[in-house]
């Protein structure tokens, strides 16, 4: 006891088992911070570091050697997915330009604008303002609404992992996660992408050195621990696959793929926004589908940009081209962090009249969609329509006072009807934007909000197969 760390845990009704620092009471963990200006640690932003520290503090952070081996690969490039916002960005670049810091991958923490920082520029906005925003969140959500489709499926080729008959170390924690992997392979066989006559069962998995015609690779981004591969090597007998997540984790669905002697399996430890497709030797001609569950904020859009590289034609004309691209479906969430910056479809704001404040208030608004009951209420938006509207009228007429008293007075059924409204929008921007390169597409609602709010994927298909 005497060599542990002195801060008391109610909940374990014991003190931390920690050994504390030197000259010190608490563990790191525990003792008081002290004064100064705190930053996140360049290399890896999760932790942060004391400005006047940071010099020492990247030689020896334990992300260094990662970002090292990282900055030697060929497929590293720099923000290659990031997308920009022109002399913002510029001098955001130049803002961080810091002479202590080594040669290595950095990531900069002015790219993006936090949560509190949004929620401030709503704060700020007057009485008219805000109500004349949330007009045009509706008028544009009335606009494209229609386009969006209810398509819950659970595929008899899923039934093995629908009825957790596999192995239980295969299986995820929660039930709810299974249904929302069948429904996405569902969709993606519905579509076309994936075949019925690709199907493969388990009891079917024999060894065989034929290759399955029409299979292509499969590239999963933002692959966390691998459970949707896992069910889709299963369950269609794909034969390559790519994990890209930038995070380590435990429990992961390697082990068991490495197990299928049929299965190539490559992860590759980078964040999406840094990931050059081209450069990846073993993909180098080779067609594949993108997948991805859930893709939290800007990774969407990087992911987007990372399938269809921006190459320049004629010095002034931009074109997007990937002749090896197959298919997409790619479950979105955490709209909230979606930045201006990173957003694949820029123009699709600015030609209704958005700027890129509006779309950050946007964003701000989307974190309500999760607020309140989901369990029917909230199936159909459109029945909170009339109400939300006829309530917004009646406190822009009514209130002289700012809107943060407006906000503050919306019901949570209000708030997540606005939300869900506000989360549409950001994907029918992506979903044009994958229209206006020719692909098949579909936004979809493929789980009922009881088993997920985050329940939009895109389904994309080339209009040219390999």
């Amino acid at each position: 006891m005497e060599s542990r760390c002195k801060f008391w845990l109610p909940k374990k009704n014991r003190f931390c088992a920690n050994a504390p620092l030197n000259d010190s009471l608490f563990c790191g963990n525990h003792n008081s911070r002290p004064e100064g200006q705190w930053i996140p640690c360049p290399i890896d932003p999760s932790h942060s570091v004391l400005d006047k520290n940071l010099e020492g503090h990247v030689k020896r952070c334990p992300f260094l050697k990662q970002a090292e081996s990282l900055s030697h690969q060929p497929f590293y490039q720099k923000g290659i997915n990031a997308g920009d916002e022109g002399e913002q960005e510029e001098k955001q670049t130049l803002a961080f330009n810091d002479s202590r810091l080594p040669n290595i991958p950095i990531s900069s923490p002015l790219d993006n604008i936090s949560s509190e920082m949004k929620r401030n520029a709503v704060h700020a906005m007057t009485l008219p303002e805000l109500c004349n925003l949330i007009e045009k969140i509706e008028s544009v959500h009335e606009l494209f609404s229609k386009d969006i489709q209810e398509s819950y499926q659970m595929p008899e080729t899923c039934n093995l992992w629908i009825k957790r008959e596999v192995e239980e170390r295969k299986l995820p924690f929660q039930e709810k996660h299974v249904m929302q992997q069948a429904s996405i392979l569902g969709n993606l066989e519905t579509s076309g992408v994936l075949n019925t006559s690709q199907r493969r069962k388990l009891s079917e998995c024999e060894k065989s050195d034929k290759e399955d015609d029409g299979v292509p690779a499969v590239i999963e981004f933002g692959a966390g621990r691998g459970y949707l591969t896992q069910m889709l090597a299963d369950c269609y007998g794909i034969k390559r696959v790519f994990l890209v997540e930038r995070k380590s984790y435990k429990l992961k669905a390697d082990r068991s793929l490495r197990q299928n002697e049929r299965l190539t399996l490559e992860r590759l430890r980078i964040d999406i926004e840094d990931l050059d497709l081209s450069a990846v030797e073993s993909l180098k001609g080779v067609s594949f589908l993108a997948i991805g569950k859930h893709l939290c904020g800007p990774a969407t859009d990087l992911t987007m940009r990372c399938c269809f590289p921006e190459y320049r034609k004629d010095n002034n004309e931009h074109y997007n081209a990937n002749k090896y691209f197959q298919g997409l479906a790619i479950a979105t969430c955490c709209h909230h962090l979606c930045q201006w910056k990173h957003y694949i479809n820029k123009k699709f704001f600015l030609n209704l009249g958005m700027t890129k404040e509006d779309f950050h208030a946007i964003t701000w608004f989307t974190s309500w969609a999760v607020d309140a009951n989901h369990d029917s209420d909230l199936a159909d938006i459109a029945n909170c329509r009339s109400h939300l509207q006829s309530t917004e009228k009646e406190k822009c007429d009514g209130y002289e006072s700012g809107d943060e008293k407006v906000l503050a007075n919306m019901k949570a059924v209000e708030r997540a009807a606005l939300g869900f409204k506000c989360k549409r929008i950001i994907d029918m921007g992506r979903l044009m934007w994958l229209r206006e390169r020719g692909l098949d597409s579909q936004l979809l609602r493929f789980v009922p909000l009881s088993i997920s709010p985050e329940n939009h994927l895109l389904i994309a298909k080339s209009s040219n197969p390999v």
